[in-house]
């Protein structure tokens, strides 16, 4: 995979019929040039449908015949989800399809013209020159069970994030009208006896109203252990001395039961996805080499897999950490020398399952744990507990691809080398 600039920039040769695309949501547009940098003709406006996928590629191939250039290149930005429909069709009929980093676009427009005047016919051109200078990257769209598992992963992602934002809204407006609830249930949203009475005495003038017994009834309801009177009693005596507002019981009641209602569907919805992923993850034939680490779960293996496609098509654990954005920068001038940070332009999803599957090692996993320490002790330059994770992160990158590419197991005797365990042994 991995593809030095020279490379890129001896593909392009006079022979080469370069495209840069400006990609919306309903209208892209095209620009056409030679080798040079050069535009042929005017720009071309392609609708975002089969026509106009048709239209540009009948106009790529009348321009290759007439100037004579049997190779072809075209690149876009991959902002958004709109480029995917037109980079997937034009692959399908051998065009080569590259990626251009929006940032990148942004930087080099005002070169040509010393103008930071926008519109999509000229980044359309700033798309072509980038590329005819090497500055691109190759596209790479995940086939069979990768892209089921990308998918799976990208919306078990968005569906996280709008079960938190439920449980946010679920704990502020218990927050206002019975702050004292978490002081008999600790986590109001986890048990089945709360929410059970989030359903139908959440209040404390409801549960009052209702009283003990009948309280005690509907906590029944939903668990056949009951959670005992004391709890009960205890219940009664916030609810008699909550600083809880007292307007508006009954809209709020009913904003409350459609929360839990919709946070119980969504936890029916990630289920659902989950059994999924495990089934994909399964397919992949990597499923027990990456379990076999541990600390590493189904989720976590199947997130990683979904964000990184097929891993074998790295040749480096180092080309996964700087798809994740966990390679090292530094800005540093003159005398000034700055500290190394990670540059965090890759995928943020990537990086995020990477650093909780680092917390989760450290935690169960014996080498991570003893990597860890060390970071964090050792004599010369010791890191914080976010960068020895990083560091951590990296590591299980390095591993996984290591058993992936030899199709073995973990073996712990194996994960560090003699000058590491040198290393480790100072501070132990």
């Amino acid at each position: 995979m991995k593809e030095h600039s020279f490379s890129k920039l001896a593909a392009i040769t006079p022979d080469t019929l370069i495209i840069g695309v400006d990609i919306a949501k309903n209208t892209h547009w095209a620009r056409f040039t030679e080798y040079r940098g050069i535009p042929l003709g005017k720009a071309l406006k392609v609708s975002n449908n089969k026509e106009g996928f048709e239209n540009i590629l009948t106009t790529i191939k009348g321009v290759c015949k007439q100037k004579g250039l049997p190779k072809v290149i075209l690149g876009l930005e991959p902002t958004g989800h709109y480029w995917k429909p037109l980079a997937h069709y034009l692959t399908s009929y051998g065009i080569k399809v590259v990626l251009i980093n929006p940032y990148h676009t942004k930087k080099t427009k005002e070169l040509d013209d010393n103008s930071p005047t926008k519109n999509d016919k000229k980044d359309a051109l700033t798309i072509a020159r980038l590329i005819r200078d090497g500055r691109f990257y190759q596209l790479y769209l995940p086939q069979d069970v990768f892209a089921e598992l990308r998918v799976l992963s990208s919306t078990r992602g968005s569906l996280m994030k709008r079960q938190n934002a439920i449980k946010n809204t679920t704990k502020a407006v218990l927050d206002e009208y019975f702050p004292e609830l978490v002081t008999v249930f600790k986590y109001p949203l986890k048990g089945k006896a709360c929410r059970q009475i989030l359903r139908s005495c959440p209040f404390p003038s409801l549960i009052l109203q209702l009283g003990r017994d009948k309280v005690l009834a509907e906590i029944k309801k939903a668990v056949k252990k009951t959670i005992g009177q004391k709890r009960v009693e205890q219940l009664f005596q916030v609810a008699k001395e909550s600083i809880g507002v007292t307007y508006g019981i009954p809209s709020a009641r009913l904003k409350l039961t459609l929360l839990i209602g919709e946070l119980e569907l969504m936890e029916k919805q990630l289920d659902q996805l989950e059994q999924a992923m495990e089934q994909a993850l399964t397919k992949t034939g990597f499923k027990e080499i990456i379990l076999s680490i541990p600390g590493v779960g189904i989720i976590t293996a199947a997130s990683f897999l979904g964000n990184t496609g097929d891993p074998l098509r790295f040749t480096h654990p180092r080309q996964i950490s700087k798809l994740a954005g966990y390679n090292l920068i530094e800005d540093s001038s003159g005398e000034n020398k700055s500290k190394t940070t990670i540059s965090k332009r890759g995928r943020k999803q990537l990086r995020n399952v990477l650093y909780q599957m680092a917390r989760t090692t450290v935690a169960v996993n014996s080498e991570m744990k003893e990597l860890y320490h060390y970071l964090k002790t050792r004599p010369a330059n010791p890191l914080k507990k976010k960068q020895a994770l990083v560091v951590i992160s990296k590591k299980m990158v390095t591993i996984i691809h290591s058993l992936v590419k030899k199709q073995s197991r973990y073996q712990a005797e194996l994960v560090f080398n003699q000058f590491r365990l040198n290393q480790l042994k100072q501070v132990a």
